[in-house]
């Protein structure tokens, strides 16, 4: 179904304090499609429109490829499982270098 780079249009329901929360863009970056159709989840990166000027956002300019209104950052801290159900628009998919920065700030976060 969701493919990584691509940006969806995620319910993350209602939240507890920081979390995301209610529908938003998300940028999905696993698991990779070798697990197939029938993998009941996605891995994924909320965005915010809110820039608070941390180098482990990833601001993403609006374009007609990425189906984005106004910048929004990719929140490479908050990083999700969740059901593949809550995706529920696909908005478009980020460029390769923009991609290739969000790997690289989430290896750093995670240690690999």
């Amino acid at each position: 179904m969701a493919s990584t780079d691509e940006i969806w249009l995620t319910d993350f329901g209602e939240p507890y304090p920081g979390e995301p929360a209610w529908h938003r863009p998300s940028l999905v970056i696993g698991p990779p499609d070798t697990f197939g159709l029938s993998f009941p989840f996605v891995v994924l990166l909320p965005m915010t429109t809110t820039s608070r000027g941390l180098s482990i956002h990833i601001e993403v300019e609006p374009s007609v490829d990425n189906g984005l209104d106004e910048t929004s950052y990719v929140q490479c801290e908050l990083i999700r499982s969740v059901n593949a159900q809550r995706l529920t628009h696909l908005l478009g998919s980020i460029e390769t270098h923009l991609s290739v920065q969000v790997k690289e700030v989430v290896r750093t976060i995670l240690g690999y």
